[in-house]
């Protein structure tokens, strides 16, 4: 039983490499790769903080050797990777803290990292300390709440749970509440915030739309998020008595 379960651990682990080689050009740009930090964030959950950083150093590798991708491509994914499975370990299987170990490991730890690698090894010119953070936490935002409302879904259908237990992983209950519900509401927010903060820049475009956009998108599914919250905590809140003869 035991060699089974790392058989497939292996064959799930080759899979998302290759998905994970397949989607990471998905709304690339110089610096930032958001469905990088999607597979990170899967596998964490999926199989821990060793198969996660595993993970992200042989897709970095395939898309530095296969792609041309700078060292960012290792830089901006296995700090990240693994921390995100530290924290969801540490947090006993929290959605929200795998997301956040991702944010803490490649848009801060993984960014300021890349400033001396692509300087001193990449021989790059014009860059700082900081230089790579707001386009870091831009990409693990949209990888992250990608991977969020996927994990969600997935966790509250009983599959998470399942698959870990597939995999020998340790098996943890994260069922959705009013909130986590009402945070899968408000990632689409942010999803459409940063894409349409990102569309100027792919295609060049100094139309003034895309920022209103972004603005609205968010403000507009935050709302959205908190009236889902108010009107089930309302609906779920208790009938007084003290009307009652």
């Amino acid at each position: 039983m035991k060699n089974s379960k790392s058989i497939l651990k292996m064959v799930v682990l080759a899979m998302l490499i290759a998905i994970g080689v397949v989607i990471s050009p998905i709304l690339r740009v110089e610096g930032m790769c958001p469905m990088a930090h999607f597979i990170n964030i899967v596998c964490s959950v999926f199989m821990g903080p060793w198969y996660s950083l595993l993970c992200a150093f042989i897709i970095g590798v395939i898309r530095m050797v296969l792609m041309g991708i700078p060292p960012l491509a290792l830089t901006g994914a296995i700090f990240g990777a693994f921390l995100s499975g530290v924290f969801y370990k540490l947090s006993k299987g929290k959605l929200l803290c795998a997301v956040l170990g991702e944010i803490i490991g490649t848009g801060i730890i993984g960014a300021i990292v890349s400033y001396p690698v692509m300087t001193l090894i990449w021989g790059k010119d014009g860059l700082s300390l900081f230089f790579y953070v707001p386009s870091f936490i831009c990409g693990t935002l949209i990888g992250g709440s990608i991977a969020y409302f996927f994990l969600r879904k997935y966790a509250d259908g009983g599959m998470l749970a399942k698959t870990q237990d597939m995999l020998g992983s340790p098996v943890y209950s994260d069922k959705g509440s009013v909130l986590t519900n009402a945070i899968s509401i408000a990632t689409f927010g942010a999803i459409l915030f940063v894409v349409f903060l990102l569309v100027p820049q792919i295609f060049k475009s100094e139309s003034e739309v895309w920022s209103y956009l972004s603005y609205g998108s968010i403000i507009l599914f935050v709302v959205l998020a908190v009236v889902y919250y108010l009107i089930k905590k309302l609906h779920k809140a208790p009938v007084s008595d003290s009307g009652k003869q």
